[in-house]
């Protein structure tokens, strides 16, 4: 079943067009990352996919429902996590949890959920006196409170140290692992490719490239470098492109399998030692330079 399937979206605020009839779909208990370079759609897009915008033109439903028009019939099921907080300063931790806890449906443990999100040493403190970190921390906590079916995070890591950020990574691996659907919008292309199963990258409203992580990457070419001797046999035949430039080789290829196996044959053969060697799919960031040029 799918938990979220959007047809020929469209948007404008006057002449300007935020998106422009696109496609996707998340099944149930999926990770999706819907990517894309500032400006490109995404934050209207999830403000459509909550409910809190009607499409302009288009079709979307969310777990079976229209977000818009039935957006009572979906909310209890759905955790958002929005760019910018809506906490209540005077609150401290332990009382902004205990607010949402009888504000939602869902059931969870507050001292394990803070606990979860390093946050324990924190209950009494107002939210004002939170740093940056710890209040987008507690935004999580909300978030995910109950483990809800569907997960929207839109930036959820954004200004949080290398070791918050790993508890936030495992705290969604592990919603994702007992079934709940997440839909991610992130920055941090390492984020993406961590935690999603399927990705798609808008860019000036539409949606450039989509598929799992590993067609994704594949789009762009793969990369094999190495460090040869000063002076080499003839290099082997490539299907990708070789080069070499101060004893350092590259090969781009498609094929990344059958290039590495040429490279290592061709070194066994000829007693060539390589240094440094490494064989690499591309990344995000290359895929996303290659949009941004196109």
């Amino acid at each position: 079943m799918r938990a979220i399937e959007v047809n020929g979206l469209r948007h404008a605020y006057g002449d300007v067009v935020a998106v422009d009839g696109i496609d996707f779909h998340v099944a149930e208990g999926e990770v999706f990352a819907l990517l894309g370079t500032n400006g490109a759609g995404k934050t209207t897009t999830l403000e459509i996919i909550e409910g809190f915008l009607r499409p302009g033109a288009g079709a979307v439903r969310v777990l079976g429902h229209d977000p818009y028009t039935e957006r009572n019939a979906i909310a209890p099921s759905i955790g958002v996590l929005p760019q910018e907080s809506g906490l209540i300063d005077e609150l401290t931790v332990a009382e902004t949890v205990s607010l949402w806890q009888r504000l939602s449906s869902r059931t969870d443990s507050p001292a394990g959920l803070v606990d979860r999100l390093a946050l324990a040493h924190r209950v009494d403190v107002p939210v004002d006196r939170l740093s940056g970190g710890e209040r987008r921390r507690l935004d999580v906590a909300l978030a995910v409170w109950g483990g809800p079916r569907l997960l929207v995070l839109d930036e959820p890591t954004t200004g949080l140290d290398p070791e918050s950020r790993q508890r936030v990574w495992a705290l969604v691996e592990d919603l994702a692992a007992t079934g709940t659907t997440v839909l991610l919008t992130t920055h941090y292309l390492e984020e993406a490719e961590a935690l999603a199963d399927r990705v798609a990258i808008m860019h000036a409203g539409r949606i450039r490239v989509d598929g799992t992580m590993s067609e994704v990457l594949a789009s762009q070419p793969a990369r094999i470098t190495a460090t040869l001797p000063s002076a080499v046999p003839r290099l082997p035949a490539f299907s990708g492109t070789a080069a070499v430039a101060d004893g350092e080789l590259t090969v781009e290829t498609e094929t990344l399998q059958q290039d590495l196996l040429a490279l290592l044959l061709w070194a066994d053969r000829n007693a060539v030692r390589l240094d440094d060697l490494h064989a690499t799919q591309a990344s995000l960031q290359e895929v996303f330079l290659a949009l941004e040029a196109s």
